[in-house]
């Protein structure tokens, strides 16, 4: 894992250029902030480092840092901690980026340790959302990439709804 103050972050790319601010964004993680929305550094993460879809090599060095955090705590995490690496994997696979070599063994390192993680989790109360982002993660974490993003959008009860009255009507 890239550690949070090496200098190589301001040569890794962001959405923005270098990702110099990063390492200060995933410091904030082991206080376990919640994400509605517009919370730092959540916020910033996700502006900087999943753009529209779009990875960066800081994506990938990202990762392992929000791993870590939720290795910390399972059962205390929001569902933002199991939503930010399931997106970067759906994103990498659906771009095909590739993660650079210095990089790949702590990203897909960091990816194996999901199912675990999500187990540790089961601690909490999950509702449809921590359950989306959760199994998302398993799925992606287990190269299921289209799986990992419809779970993602079955982030409520409603929408679970939804579906399966579409699924019954075909």
């Amino acid at each position: 894992m890239l550690e949070l103050n090496s200098p190589r972050w301001a040569g890794l790319h962001d959405a923005y250029g270098s990702a110099a601010k990063i390492p200060g964004l995933l410091r904030q993680l082991s206080a376990l902030p919640s994400d509605d929305g517009s919370a730092e550094p959540w916020f910033s993460l996700w502006s900087a480092l999943a753009h529209q879809g779009d990875v960066y090599p800081a994506s990938f060095a990202a990762v392992p840092h929000v791993i870590e955090a939720i290795a910390g705590a399972p059962e205390r995490v929001a569902d933002v901690y199991f939503h930010f690496p399931a997106w970067i994997e759906i994103c990498r696979h659906k771009t095909g980026a590739d993660v650079p070599a210095e990089l790949a063994a702590a990203y897909f390192g960091a990816l194996n340790r999901v199912p675990a993680l999500v187990a540790g989790a089961a601690k909490q109360q999950w509702n449809a959302g921590f359950t989306s982002c959760a199994l998302s993660a398993l799925a992606a974490a287990k190269g299921q990439h289209d799986l990992a993003e419809a779970l993602l959008e079955l982030d409520s009860p409603d929408t679970v709804g939804e579906f399966l009255e579409w699924s019954c009507e075909r």
